[in-house]
Parts: structure tokens; sequence; C-alpha cells
């Protein structure tokens, strides 16, 4: 049993990085340009977000302000969610 209770924590720390890789994360900014074209939006921290395929464009505009809620994925920030912030 002390064996199995001792692989099972060594397997938890080996894939605990990767877990945390995978954390979506959250940032608050104003959108400086909107790119239906390439799925993207470029916001005011200086980085790009891409828009999955069925992304709804509608209302967002330079100047916008917006909570995006993303992942990071092979270096992109692919965007979970969205919200206008009033």
């Amino acid at each position: 049993m002390r064996m199995m209770i001792a692989a099972l924590m060594a397997m938890a720390t080996f894939l605990s990085p990767l877990a945390a890789s995978a954390e979506s994360a959250d940032v608050e900014a104003t959108i400086t340009g909107v790119d239906t074209n390439s799925l993207s939006l470029s916001l005011d921290d200086g980085k790009k977000y891409q828009a999955p395929e069925e992304f709804n464009f509608e209302g967002l505009a330079p100047g916008v302000k917006v909570v995006v809620f993303y992942t990071e994925v092979d270096g992109k920030r692919v965007i979970n969610d969205l919200e206008v912030v009033q």
C-alpha cells in the first residue's frame, strides 16, 4: 500500500507542471484593433488574442474596455470568454 501511495504522489508531482500550463488566465484591457479576417483582437497590453471560429465580434471595436479570459496554446493566447466592461 505504501508503494502505491508513493507511486501516485510521484506521478502527481511529475504531472503538476503540465496542469499549470493549461490553466486559464484573464486580462482587463482596452481593444486597440479588431481583425475579423484573422479572428483576432489586439489589446492595449500589446498582445494579440486569437478567437475561435464561432466567436461573435458584434459590439467589439477599438476603445471598448473588456475582460478577456484566455488560455495560452502553442505560444498563442486563445480566447475562452470575453466580457465587455461597462
